[in-house]
C-alpha cells in the first residue's frame, strides 16, 4: 500500500515553498532580535584626547582620568591616596607625552617550543631622556615616569612663587653640560604659568633640543601664556579649569599640590629659603628679555 505524502506528515521530504518560508522565518526572527539587542543609537565614543590648544597641546578627556582627578581634587583624600592617584594619572599621561619618542631596531631572542629560540627584531627607545620635576610637588610625578623611561636621568629644579607671584628658583642641580635629546617637565598644577615659562627658558639655556611639559591641572590663563612665551613646547595635561583667583591660585583646583602629597600645611618662608646662586630666574619678563 502505498503512503500518501502531506505536507503534515514528518516523514515526507519538504517542498520548496516549504524550505523557503522557513528561511523567511528564520531571517525575519534574527531581524527583530537584531534589532532589540542594538541601542536605538550608537554609544558615544569620546576621544582620548582633543587640541583646543594648536598641535602641540593635548588635553586629556578619557573617564578614567576624570575619575581619578576628583580623588585627586577632594578634600577628603589622604595623602597616601592622594599620591596613589597622582602615580596613576602621570602613567596615563605619560602614556601619551611619550608617544614623539624615537626608536632603534635591535635584534632579540623569542624563546619558542623545544627550547629552540626564534630570532627577531626589537625597539628600544633612542632618544636620551631627562626628568625634570619641579621641586616639591613634581616628585610624585617622578618614579611613574621613570618606570615607564626607566634609563631617564632626573634633574630637579626648585622653584617657589614669591608673593608678587614670581618665581624664584632655590635650588638647581642641572650639569653644565647637556647630554639630553628630550626633558620632560613635571608639575601637577600650572597656575599663572610664571614658574613653568621660567623653567622652560633655563632649559632651552642649557641646550634641550625638545621640551615637553606634562601636568595634571592647568589654568586656561595659564596655559595661554606658556604657548605665548614658548609655542614650540609640547604640553600634555589632564585637564584645564577656567579660573584663577585674585592670588593666581586655581579654581576649583586641588589645593596645594606639595601639602597634600606630603602631609604638610605650611607655607615656605622666603626669609628661610636659601636662594640658588646658579641660574637663578628673577621674572618671566627677565627670561624672555635675555
Amino acid at each position: 500500500m502505498l503512503r500518501h505524502h502531506s505536507s503534515l506528515d514528518p516523514m515526507s521530504p519538504p517542498s520548496a515553498n516549504m524550505i523557503m518560508e522557513e528561511e523567511k522565518k528564520a531571517k525575519d526572527a534574527t531581524s527583530t532580535t537584531t534589532t532589540e539587542l542594538l541601542p536605538s543609537s550608537p554609544a558615544k565614543v569620546l576621544p582620548t584626547f582633543i587640541a583646543p590648544y594648536g598641535p602641540n597641546v593635548h588635553v586629556s578627556k578619557h573617564p578614567v582620568l576624570s575619575h581619578k582627578l576628583s580623588i585627586l581634587r577632594s578634600s577628603s583624600t589622604s595623602p597616601s591616596s592622594f599620591r596613589q592617584a597622582l602615580r596613576e594619572i602621570t602613567f596615563h599621561l605619560g602614556y601619551e607625552a611619550t608617544s614623539t619618542l624615537s626608536t632603534k631596531d635591535i635584534p632579540i631572542t623569542v624563546p619558542g617550543t623545544s627550547h629552540n629560540h626564534i630570532d627577531a627584531i626589537g625597539s628600544r627607545i633612542s632618544d636620551k631622556v631627562a626628568l625634570i620635576p619641579i621641586l616639591r610637588s613634581g616628585l610624585g610625578m617622578v618614579d611613574p615616569m621613570l618606570e615607564l623611561v626607566n634609563n631617564a636621568t632626573v634633574h630637579h629644579i626648585g622653584m617657589y612663587r614669591s608673593k608678587s607671584l614670581m618665581p624664584v628658583q632655590y635650588y638647581n642641580r642641572l650639569p653644565k653640560t647637556c647630554d639630553v635629546d628630550v626633558a620632560y617637565v613635571m608639575d601637577p598644577l600650572i597656575a599663572t604659568s610664571a614658574t613653568i615659562i621660567s623653567v622652560v627658558s633655563i632649559l632651552k639655556r642649557w641646550g634641550v633640543p625638545q621640551i615637553h611639559v606634562m601636568s595634571v591641572i592647568a589654568s586656561k590663563v595659564g596655559l595661554s601664556e606658556l604657548l605665548k612665551y614658548h609655542p614650540d613646547v609640547r604640553v600634555t595635561i589632564g585637564t584645564v579649569d577656567e579660573e584663577l583667583s585674585e592670588d593666581g591660585n586655581l579654581v576649583p583646583g586641588l589645593g596645594d599640590a606639595g601639602d597634600r602629597l606630603f602631609g604638610t600645611n605650611e607655607e615656605d618662608e622666603e626669609d628661610l629659603v636659601h636662594i640658588s646662586k646658579r641660574k637663578r630666574t628673577m621674572s618671566v619678563a627677565s627670561e624672555t628679555e635675555g
